[in-house]
C-alpha cells in the first residue's frame, strides 16, 4: 500500500475516533453530571440522545455537501463544528445548553465518517480498498473501549467537562493533520448540484424520528417512542418512493441513491450489514442487562466481561480486511456471519440457563470474531468497485442504513426484553434493576431466561445475514452498468461521469487514473 494512502487512512481514522468516543464517554459521566448540573437524570439522558440525533440528522447531506462544497473541504469544517462544539459543551451551565451543544457536536461529526470513508476509498486502487477500510475499523474498535475508562479517568482527575474538553487539542491535531494529508479537491464542474429540499425533510426528518423513538422505546415513554418511531418510517417510506420514482429536476437530484442497492455486490452486502447490524447492535445492552439484572454484579463486572468481544472485534477485523485484498471477499463475509450466528446462539442458551461466565465469554469472543469478519469486509466489498462519482453516495447510504438498523436492532430487542421480562417481573426492566438480593435470588432462573430469550431477535437477524451472504453475494465481482435496473432515465443518473453533479470524471485526479486503468485490464482479459 503506497505511504500517501497509509497516511490518508491514518489520517481520517483519528478524526473519526473522536466521533466514536464521544458516543461512549458521557455513559461514565451520568452521574457527574446530574450533580454538577444539579438536574435529573432523565435529563442528562439527553446529553447522549441528543448527539446521536445529529448525527443522523446531517448524514444524508454528507454526498451533496461534498460534492457541492469538495470532500476536503467538507470534512474540515466538520471537523471545526466538532472541535466547536466540543468547546461549547464544556463550557455549558445547564443541561438545556449542554444538549444543544452535543447536538452541535453530532452535527459536526455525523460528516466525518461518510465523507472521510469516501476521500479515502477515492485516493486509492481499488486493489488497497481492503487495506485502508482496516484503517477505518480501528476507532471502531478502539473507541467503545477506550472512550468509559478515558472518561472516568478525566472525571476522576478534574471534572465531568474534560470529557468534551479534551476533544479540543485532539480536533485541532486532527484538523492540521487532515490539512496536510488529504488530497486537494479536484476543480468542480460546470454545474452544481442543487440540494432537495423535500427529500431532506423526509430523510432527515424520518432517519432522527427512527432513532429518537428506538431510544425512548428503551424508557418510560414507550407509547411516545412507538408514535414516533411509526412516524419516522412513513417519512422514509415517502423518501423511498420520491427517490425511485425520480422526482425532482437534473440539478437537484435524490440526496442518496437507492438505486445502488438493485446492484448485486452493493444490495446483498448491504443487506449483510443490515441484518447482522441491528442484531450486533441491538443486543449490546442484554449482557450488562443480564449481569446486573440477573447475577446483581457490579457495573466493573460489566466493564471486563466486553473486552473480550472487543479484542475480537478488533483482531478479526484487522486480520480480515486485510485479506479482502487477496481472497474472494465474499468467503470471508460468509466466515464471518457463521462466526456470529454460533456466537449468538451460544450467548442464547448461556444466558437462558445461567450457565455462567466462562461459556459467556467464549460465546462472546466468537460474536467479536464473527463481527470483525463481517462488518468492515462487507462494507469494503460493497464500496472498492464503486467509480469516482458513485463513492460519496455509496458510503452515505451505507452509513445511514448502518444508524437505522442499530436503531432498529435496539428497539426490537428492548421491546422484547420488557416483555419478557414483564411476563415474570411486574414493572419489567426498571422493576429488575432495583432488586434485592434475596427477591433476585428467588426469581434468578426465571429473569436468565428472560434476558436470554432477547438474544433470539439477534439469532433470526444473522442467520438472514447468513443467507443474504451464502445466496446473495457474487463469487465474482463483474461491473453492472450504472443503467441496467433503472426504469426510467431520471435526474438520479444525471452527471455519471460527474461533470452534472459537481464531481470530476474518473480521468480527473491519479485515483481516478487507477480506477480507470483497473477497468481496462479487466476489460482486457474479458
Amino acid at each position: 500500500m503506497p505511504a500517501d494512502a497509509r497516511r490518508i487512512g491514518l489520517t481520517l481514522a483519528l478524526g473519526t475516533l473522536l466521533v466514536v468516543i464521544d458516543t461512549t464517554v458521557t455513559v461514565v459521566a451520568v452521574p457527574a453530571m446530574v450533580t454538577g448540573l444539579d438536574t435529573t437524570l432523565p435529563a442528562v439522558g439527553w446529553v447522549t440522545t441528543a448527539y446521536l440525533l445529529g448525527i443522523v440528522a446531517v448524514i444524508p447531506l454528507a454526498t451533496w455537501s461534498a460534492n457541492r462544497f469538495g470532500a476536503r473541504r467538507v470534512y474540515l469544517a466538520a471537523l471545526l463544528v466538532f472541535v466547536a462544539g466540543s468547546i461549547l459543551a464544556g463550557l455549558a451551565t445547564t443541561v438545556t445548553a449542554l444538549v444543544a451543544c452535543r447536538a452541535v457536536q453530532g452535527l459536526g461529526g455525523g460528516l466525518l465518517n461518510p465523507v472521510g470513508s469516501a476521500i479515502g476509498l477515492r485516493a486509492v486502487a481499488r486493489e488497497h480498498r481492503g487495506r485502508l477500510m482496516s484503517f477505518l475499523a480501528l476507532p471502531l474498535v478502539i473507541g467503545p473501549v477506550c472512550g468509559p475508562p478515558l472518561a472516568g479517568w478525566l472525571i476522576e482527575v478534574t471534572s465531568w467537562r474534560w470529557i468534551f474538553l479534551i476533544n479540543v487539542p485532539l480536533g485541532l491535531l486532527a484538523l492540521l493533520v487532515s490539512a496536510r494529508a488529504l488530497p486537494a479537491d479536484p476543480a468542480p464542474g460546470a454545474a452544481r448540484e442543487r440540494i432537495d429540499g423535500v427529500g431532506l425533510a423526509l430523510l432527515s426528518g424520518g432517519a432522527v424520528l427512527v432513532v429518537l423513538g428506538g431510544t425512548l422505546l428503551d424508557g418510560v415513554r414507550r407509547a411516545a417512542g412507538a408514535g414516533l418511531l411509526v412516524a419516522g418510517l412513513v417519512l422514509l417510506a415517502g423518501f423511498t418512493r420520491r427517490a425511485l420514482r425520480g422526482t425532482g429536476s437534473r440539478d437537484r437530484p435524490p440526496l442518496v441513491d437507492l438505486w445502488l442497492l438493485g446492484r448485486p455486490p452493493f444490495g446483498a452486502g448491504a443487506g449483510v450489514l443490515v441484518c447482522f447490524g441491528a442484531a450486533y447492535f441491538g443486543t449490546m445492552a442484554v449482557l450488562p442487562l443480564y449481569a446486573q439484572g440477573v447475577r446483581g454484579d457490579s457495573v466493573a463486572v460489566v466493564g471486563a466481561l466486553s473486552l473480550p468481544q472487543a479484542v475480537a472485534v478488533g483482531v478479526t477485523a484487522q486480520v480480515a480486511t486485510r485479506l479482502v485484498d487477496r481472497l474472494p471477499a465474499h468467503r470471508i463475509v460468509l466466515t464471518g456471519t457463521v462466526l456470529g450466528l454460533a456466537g449468538v446462539l451460544g450467548l442464547f442458551a448461556a444466558t437462558v440457563a445461567d450457565a455462567g461466565y466462562p461459556l459467556v465469554l467464549a460465546a462472546s469472543v466468537l460474536v467479536g470474531a464473527g463481527s470483525g469478519a463481517t462488518l468492515m469486509p462487507a462494507m469494503t466489498l460493497v464500496l472498492r468497485d464503486l467509480d469516482q462519482a458513485e463513492t460519496p453516495r455509496g458510503t452515505t447510504l451505507l452509513n445511514l442504513l448502518q444508524r437505522l438498523s442499530a436503531a432498529l436492532g435496539v428497539a426490537a430487542v428492548a421491546v422484547v426484553l420488557n416483555v419478557l421480562v414483564g411476563l415474570r417481573l411486574p414493572g419489567g426492566v426498571a422493576a429488575m434493576l432495583v432488586l434485592d438480593a434475596p427477591s433476585r435470588s428467588a426469581a434468578r432462573a426465571d429473569l436468565a431466561a428472560a434476558v436470554g430469550g432477547s438474544y433470539l431477535i439477534a439469532v433470526a437477524l444473522i442467520a438472514a445475514s447468513v443467507v443474504i451472504a451464502l445466496r446473495a453475494l457474487p463469487g465474482t465481482r463483474a461491473r453492472v452498468p450504472a443503467d441496467r435496473g433503472h426504469p426510467r432515465a431520471s435526474p438520479l443518473r444525471a452527471g455519471r461521469s460527474g461533470r452534472a453533479s459537481g464531481l470530476p470524471g474518473p480521468e480527473g485526479s491519479l485515483a481516478g487514473a487507477a480506477i480507470s486503468d483497473q477497468r481496462g485490464s479487466e476489460s482486457g482479459r474479458s
